[in-house]
């Protein structure tokens, strides 16, 4: 891709000191080295809909379905107002087309998940006022805090998913047809394989029965059963099914000396010896020396920029 990915995120996450103590939270792997790839819009809730810096903390009440957000210790309540704004502030995102956000985890305004809400059973879980109305509205949209972006596996998840929603974004800018879904679905075949066979099973359904859907219905099935399926992450057991997929490409080009060593990395990646860096590597390196259309278009085998290093972890 050309142009960068633009994503948005929590505005202390890139330095700004917009917390409620004139602080921030920056995030140097995601303004460093993810800001090198996307375009980074930034969103404070708080001092977007109007609060100073430095402030009164804030904290969820009530029921952690619909909470309250109330300032901690003077008790004044600004939900509707940040309800309001965030209304307006979603219609802005909506035009910058947006392919995922990262947000502040824990944050009563901006976390996604997890952010503690005081009821009168005692503290429940819920999710930041701001954070709850944009998922809401932009449901397939990856989003994720800095926080589970620290583990390699949710951070490999993120990334992968921005990247195949961006691939999705300018497939349906065209007119819907059959034949371009076919066409993005058979490079995401074996990508989609490594997160889920029940959602392969089903988009492979979608796509052979095309013809008995409006253009319209057929996209939008589409793109929610992938998203979804995007979401569960790709395990060592589902990756390991995958790499020996497409080794049975190769068997008969392979020597006996070759293959034993293919099967053997395979092995070790599945023991936790190896990242999966090692085994994707050979076998692109295989898929292109044997020139296997099929698999030269496979996703799967480059998903996202090698200098990302998403896949050096064991």
């Amino acid at each position: 891709m050309d142009e960068k990915i633009r994503l948005g995120i929590s505005a202390c996450l890139l330095g700004e000191k917009v917390r409620y103590d004139a602080g921030h939270k920056l995030d140097r792997y995601l303004r460093d080295t993810i800001g090198r790839y996307v375009e980074w819009v930034p969103v404070c809730p708080e001092v977007e809909y109007g609060l100073p810096v430095p402030r009164e903390p804030l904290h969820l009440v009530g029921d952690p379905a619909a909470p309250r957000l109330v300032t901690l210790s003077t008790g004044i309540d600004h939900t509707e107002g940040m309800r309001e704004w965030a209304q307006r502030k979603l219609e802005f995102l909506e035009g910058m087309e947006l392919c995922g956000f990262v947000f502040k985890s824990k944050s009563p305004s901006s976390g996604m998940r997890g952010v503690k809400v005081c009821s009168p059973s005692g503290v429940r879980r819920g999710a930041g006022v701001f954070a709850g109305a944009f998922m809401k509205r932009f449901p397939l949209l990856p989003v994720e805090d800095e926080e589970r972006l620290h583990d390699p596996a949710f951070r490999e998840n993120f990334i992968e998913r921005v990247f195949v929603f961006k691939r999705w974004k300018e497939l349906v800018k065209n007119t819907p047809s059959a034949g371009r879904l076919v066409d993005f679905h058979t490079g995401h075949k074996l990508l989609i394989l490594s997160h889920s066979t029940g959602q392969y099973t089903a988009l492979g359904r979608l796509v052979a029965d095309a013809k008995k859907y409006r253009p319209e219905r057929l996209y939008g099935e589409y793109g929610s059963t992938l998203m979804e399926g995007l979401k569960l992450l790709a395990t060592p057991r589902k990756n390991t099914n995958v790499l020996q997929h497409i080794m049975g490409y190769f068997k008969r080009q392979l020597t006996a000396d070759e293959r034993k060593e293919l099967q053997e990395m395979i092995a070790r990646y599945h023991a936790g010896l190896l990242p999966l860096v090692v085994p994707v590597v050979l076998l692109g390196h295989y898929a292109r020396e044997f020139n296997e259309p099929y698999l030269k278009r496979q996703l799967y085998l480059n998903p996202h920029p090698l200098e990302l290093m998403l896949r050096n972890h064991v």
